[in-house]
């Protein structure tokens, strides 16, 4: 039988970090048809409310009910509004190790809530789920990205050169046409000994509320 993540939320002081739901489509294409989102990620472009649904009813649900990983929905506590998302894929059971990706709602931006929810969850993941390893890896250009790893206290281990495509408008395309450009990724790993005591532990108790399966 393949190990899964439990289908839980994850509370911080600002954020609840809960699996995604139909009602989050229009906030979701919004998010995804951001310029940065598309430069930094493989997401279609443009990104329609079908891919949206199909992320989030099929594909989301799967990385969990697969052992892949867990997908999590990142929402202001105060609001519910969606402000990003954050993602554990590649999960290795046997050696304990997953690794992490998020996005930022271009709303959202410089309020700290990547960083504070990828601190949870590798929070969680640590003391809950008992892992032994989370990876990052950050496109070399993506400054704001790597800004968060440092945060957070990831150790960067290395480049992997060539290892990703992003994309890019070209200065001299009058028709603003994205094109594909590789580039570098940076390697970082944060280890449960890396966080300091409680670090990543949501306030109010454990954090952790349980829900039924996404299917």
């Amino acid at each position: 039988m393949t190990p899964t993540f439990p289908d839980i939320s994850i509370n911080t002081d600002r954020l609840v970090l809960r699996p995604f739901t139909e009602s989050d489509v229009p906030e979701l294409t919004e998010m995804m048809n951001d310029e940065l989102v598309t430069a930094w990620t493989s997401v279609p472009h443009p990104y329609t409310a079908a891919d949206a649904r199909e992320w989030i009813t099929r594909t989301a649900p799967a990385e969990r009910l697969e052992g892949r990983g867990i997908v999590f929905a990142v929402t202001e506590f105060l609001t519910q509004r969606l402000v990003g998302s954050v993602r554990l894929c590649n999960t290795d059971w046997r050696c304990l190790t997953s690794e992490v990706a998020y996005l930022t709602a271009p709303w959202a931006r410089g309020e700290g809530y990547a960083a504070e929810s990828v601190l949870a969850v590798a929070g969680w993941l640590f003391g809950d789920q008992k892992f032994e390893r989370l990876e990052l890896r950050t496109p070399a250009d993506n400054a704001a990205a790597q800004q968060v790893a440092q945060k957070i206290g990831c150790i960067s281990e290395g480049v992997l050169r060539n290892a990703w495509i992003a994309r890019a408008r070209p200065d001299d395309d009058p028709h603003g046409r994205w094109t594909d450009v590789r580039t570098d990724l940076i390697v970082w790993s944060l280890l449960p000994e890396d966080l300091e005591s409680g670090a990543g532990e949501p306030a109010g108790g454990s954090g952790y509320t349980s829900y039924p399966d996404w299917s």
